[in-house]
């Protein structure tokens, strides 16, 4: 059985509007919001209506809908699941470079 898979490929420097984030991630403007309340996901300005967000901002956003639809895990939870994750990840490259 042949199995189709699909994704994007996002650079950090790409920025996304708060409509183009919902669309991304297939989620309400409500639900971003309260993303951004418990600091998944941190907006570029000060106002909600010029916020702009970081390509790496789809793929949190994604993780923590994850972390909540699969695990049960609460939006604070998820913040701090996707903390340890990153932190998780800076470690694993740091000791890459000093095996090599």
């Amino acid at each position: 059985m042949l199995s189709l898979l699909s994704g994007q490929v996002l650079e950090e420097e790409v920025e996304f509007t708060l409509a183009e984030l919902c669309r991304a991630c297939q989620l309400p403007a409500e639900r971003i919001l309260d993303l951004v309340d418990e600091g998944v996901v941190e907006p570029l300005g000060r106002d909600p209506a010029s916020w702009r967000f970081r390509g790496i901002s789809v793929r949190r956003v994604r993780c923590a809908r994850r972390l909540e639809q699969d695990l049960g895990v609460n939006i604070a939870g998820a913040a701090l699941a996707l903390e340890l994750l990153e932190e998780n990840e800076r470690l694993r490259a740091r000791l890459r470079r000093f095996e090599t």
